[in-house]
């Protein structure tokens, strides 16, 4: 995101709430900034809220319907790619900053965060 562009925006929480998303996006190797910028590209790139909401276990999923043509034309495999995209996209920014970032050693099938000197910290 290019600094001079950048807007501040204020919201409320549960301060309980706030602490948990806190630790879970530390964890992850992000910061909430970060969380909610990653939130807000996959929401505007799909025109939806990203995640199934529920009311009393009635639920609708694209990912039930493998390839369902969305209200975009947009197969929901593309979907996939410009979501994997974006979290690519704020990784590089994150290396950049000097942030951790959460990855996935396939091998060890263990998730860690890899610091801008380059040393591992398992979880």
């Amino acid at each position: 995101m290019d600094v001079k562009n950048d807007v501040r925006v204020t919201i409320r929480v549960d301060r309980e709430l706030k602490e948990r998303a806190e630790n879970l996006f530390n964890h992850l190797g992000m910061n909430m900034t970060t969380a909610l910028n990653v939130f807000l590209r996959k929401a505007v790139d799909e025109e939806a809220i990203p995640f199934t909401i529920n009311v009393k276990g009635n639920e609708f999923r694209y990912s039930d319907i493998p390839h369902r043509e969305l209200s975009l034309g947009e197969k929901a495999a593309q979907m996939e790619e410009r979501f994997q995209k974006a979290v690519a996209d704020e990784i590089t920014r994150n290396r950049a900053n000097g942030y951790p970032i959460a990855l996935y050693d396939t091998i060890s099938k263990c998730v860690y965060l890899e610091y801008a000197d380059g040393r591992r910290e398992y979880a």
